[in-house]
């Protein structure tokens, strides 16, 4: 009986991690309620406006954003409220369930600013450009790019590791176990990493949400806000129910006399 209260939490333990896992990996490939909820890092510019007001006062800013959930992506058409990116694309949100999705593709890189600066019209653009002095990590696609990439990468392998863990766990045979725990464990390596990696992107992205602007005397935010996203919590969660699940595969493996 121990034996199978000792599998049978194995197997519940890599089965959550790769449901996880699943929903982590549909966040932001559609709009329908499940994905749209779902992202790994959220980056809301309804206040953006205000912001750049206090930069170029007394001219108004006029067509910054558009109303119009249909418009298409990079093409100058108008900014949206709030831009929410997943691993494999980025959607675009008018309010909080009208919005449109870009082009899907595998290990999708991580480049907020140029999405954003991409709806603009081109003066709201370059204005936005020359209000970051120094620079700031959210500008830099290349280093969000690259490390977003091979985040990916390594997500997924996690993720394939952990379905192998489990499927292979469900044959109850000691060779099975032992094939079970090493999956477990490349796979929780796989993850820490990959969840790690995307942490540190988000943290240093976030440096934005400090910029401030206007008068020195009385000085608002820029109204860009960078927020963690659910799915990067669902990484973590993955990776603590694989790791956990290391223990009792273990355990079957070296005790286990089918």
């Amino acid at each position: 009986m121990r034996g199978e209260i000792c599998v049978g939490s194995a197997t519940f333990l890599s089965l959550a991690s790769l449901l996880f896992l699943i929903f982590m990996h549909v966040g932001q490939t559609g709009t329908a309620t499940v994905p749209r909820n779902i992202a790994m890092i959220n980056v809301n510019l309804t206040t953006f406006g205000t912001g750049l007001e206090a930069v170029i006062a007394p001219d108004p800013v006029d067509g910054l954003y558009t109303d119009n959930a249909s418009a298409p992506l990079q093409r100058r058409a108008g900014l949206r409220q709030e831009y929410k990116f997943g691993l494999y694309s980025y959607c675009a949100y008018v309010n909080k369930t009208a919005g449109l999705c870009s082009n899907s593709s595998a290990a999708n890189r991580f480049q907020p600013y140029e999405a954003i600066t991409e709806d603009m019209l081109a003066n709201y653009s370059t204005i936005t450009f020359a209000i970051f002095n120094p620079p700031p990590t959210f500008l830099d696609s290349s280093y969000l790019g690259n490390f977003s990439n091979g985040a990916y990468y390594l997500l997924l392998l996690g993720t394939i590791f952990t379905a192998l863990s489990l499927f292979t766990g469900v044959a109850k045979h000691t060779l099975a176990f032992l094939l079970s725990t090493l999956f477990a464990i490349l796979g929780s390596l796989m993850l820490l990493i990959g969840a790690t990696i995307w942490t540190v992107i988000i943290k240093k992205a976030q440096s934005v949400n400090d910029i401030v602007v206007g008068p020195a005397s009385a000085p608002i935010p820029l109204g860009i806000e960078v927020t963690i996203g659910s799915a990067l919590y669902l990484a973590w969660a993955a990776f603590g129910c694989l790791v956990v699940s290391v223990i009792p595969y273990m355990i079957s493996c070296c005790t286990y006399r089918g």
